[in-house]
Order: structure tokens, then C-alpha cells, then sequence
């Protein structure tokens, strides 16, 4: 006897969503930038409704760098609809621990140099 195997009755992984972010100066990379995260993280304004977990794919467009950087991370942070402080509604969306997000995060804290030390609000803290 056989057994086989029907890939149709698997359970299917949602695809990740796939969201575009270009940062075009400073003051806005250090508003969205998530250091706090554990490799580094990006806030994205976005007003679809995602879960903690979900997967991104981010496109993200650093200023005048010719490079973009595409990070599969995950929702790691939501800023709902009406949320105190007029903050943004968006996500945070961690980095992966792989080459894409830490060069992400490399050239994000290159670009903010002292910056990152300040007390200046943010997107999310």
C-alpha cells in the first residue's frame, strides 16, 4: 500500500504583503527608524489592518542612496486609527537577523550618525 500526499489539503501560508517605503530626509528616517528592536526595525504609514507576526516584504528607499533594500520581517509593532498623541496609523515592521535587514540597518544607522542618541519623538516611542 501507498501513501501519498495531497498538497491541495495542506493548510496555505498567507504570501506576505508586500509595502513600499521611500524615506527622502533625515528628520523622517529618524522618525520611522525602530532601533529599539533587537535588529533594527521601520515604521510604515499604512492604514490596512495587520496582526503582530504578520509577514512584510518592505521595499524600503533610503534618501539619494541608489540602492534599495527589499526586508522580509515581520509586524512587530501597530499604531491603530486615533492613537494618542496624533501618531501615525502604521506598522513597525523588525528586520530580519539575515544580510538584507542587518545592511538595512547598518546603512540606516550610518546615515543617522548622533542622531540616533536623541530624545526627539518618533512614530512610535
Amino acid at each position: 500500500m501507498n501513501a501519498t500526499t495531497n498538497d491541495s489539503t495542506a493548510p496555505q501560508q498567507p504570501r506576505p504583503s508586500v509595502l513600499s517605503l521611500a524615506i527622502k530626509e533625515k528628520a523622517a528616517l529618524y522618525a520611522a527608524y525602530m532601533p529599539f528592536l533587537k535588529h533594527g526595525g521601520m515604521f510604515v504609514p499604512t492604514t490596512k489592518p495587520y496582526k503582530i507576526g504578520d509577514e512584510i516584504y518592505l521595499i524600503l528607499s533610503l534618501m539619494d542612496d541608489p540602492n534599495k533594500y527589499p526586508i522580509a520581517g515581520k509586524v512587530a509593532w501597530i499604531t491603530p486609527a486615533g492613537a494618542n498623541n496624533s501618531k501615525a496609523q502604521g506598522i513597525g515592521v523588525h528586520f530580519p537577523a539575515d544580510e538584507a535587514g542587518q545592511r538595512a540597518k547598518a546603512r540606516i544607522e550610518e546615515i543617522l550618525g548622533a542622531a540616533l542618541r536623541s530624545a526627539r519623538a518618533t512614530h512610535t516611542l
